[in-house]
């Protein structure tokens, strides 16, 4: 595979205004990642103070992070040159149909191979509904739920992000920095997580369901985008993940204990993982064959 140029940041320098600080011109990445933290979990504390939701609910306001934070920053370091590219790449649908058969289907052929695994290792374990209307009414939330979060938060993690990581370091160093901040991102939500039984301490549980698999598949979202540049593709590669995740959560019993509790997602990390490898080993061999 040849290396792709990276698209994303804007080829203007400085900041729009002349009173926005030196700091963030500098610094526009650790900038961008403490206002999406700010605005994520500012948002979804300040809707657990005021009402009565639970944190499933809460943290809907989440996504808002990483979209308010690169939209703000790219007007306020670029200006409408900035917000110009935005729109461009936003726009960037024509690449090839493989790509979007594996960004819209690596997510839902490896959940549901996981689930139907998982349900033969420990039955009753997707028990979370009985009847059709409410397998429906699950699956339909997920996909809505999963779109809306894709758009979202690519806005931030490949709109603003990943671009400017990209520039610094290859595409699983990139992956991997993007995956350990979009882990540490989601604690809230994860963060109660609990066996029933109290076999498995809630570190580890917190520890398998943020980072077990979410840096594997983060890797394969770099790789995507940086032979596509497409920032649409990343948003439809997204949102099967999140409908996944959100429909895994409903459908499940809750009733599981010790390893059962980590299996959805222990399996999916070594899925992932696994088609990591194949990617990285197929573009290694091409190398190889161009350069013998």
């Amino acid at each position: 595979m040849t290396t792709q140029p990276q698209p994303g940041v804007p080829l203007v320098s400085g900041a729009a205004g002349k009173g926005f600080s030196s700091f963030t011109r500098r610094h526009p990445l650790p900038v961008f990642y403490l206002l999406a933290f700010f605005i994520s979990w500012g948002g979804m504390a300040a809707i657990l103070r005021a009402g009565h939701l639970t944190v499933t609910w809460a943290a809907a306001a989440l996504p808002a992070g990483p979209a308010a934070a690169g939209v703000s920053l790219t007007a306020l370091l670029y200006g409408r040159t900035g917000l110009r590219e935005l729109g461009t790449r936003l726009r960037q649908w024509r690449v090839g149909p493989r790509w979007y058969l594996f960004a819209l289907l690596t997510g839902p052929i490896v959940m549901a191979t996981t689930a139907a695994l998982v349900s033969m290792m420990f039955p009753g374990y997707y028990a979370g509904t009985t009847t059709l209307e409410g397998t429906a009414a699950i699956i339909l939330g997920g996909l809505l739920v999963g779109l809306a979060v894709g758009i979202l938060e690519e806005l931030g993690w490949t709109g603003f992000a990943l671009p400017r990581l990209r520039r610094r370091y290859g595409i699983l160093l990139t992956g991997l920095i993007m995956a350990l901040l979009w882990g540490t991102w989601h604690y809230p939500m994860f963060a109660d997580s609990t066996d029933p039984s109290g076999a498995m301490p809630n570190a580890v549980i917190v520890a398998v369901f943020l980072f077990a698999w979410l840096p594997p598949f983060r890797v394969l979202m770099v790789w995507v985008y940086d032979r596509t540049g497409s920032l649409p593709l990343a948003m439809l590669m997204h949102a099967p993940l999140s409908a996944g995740a959100f429909i895994n959560s409903f459908m499940a019993s809750g009733t599981a204990t010790g390893m059962a509790v980590l299996m959805p997602a222990l399996l999916w990390g070594a899925a992932f993982w696994t088609i990591v490898a194949v990617v990285f080993l197929v573009k290694a061999r091409r190398l190889r064959d161009a350069n013998p």
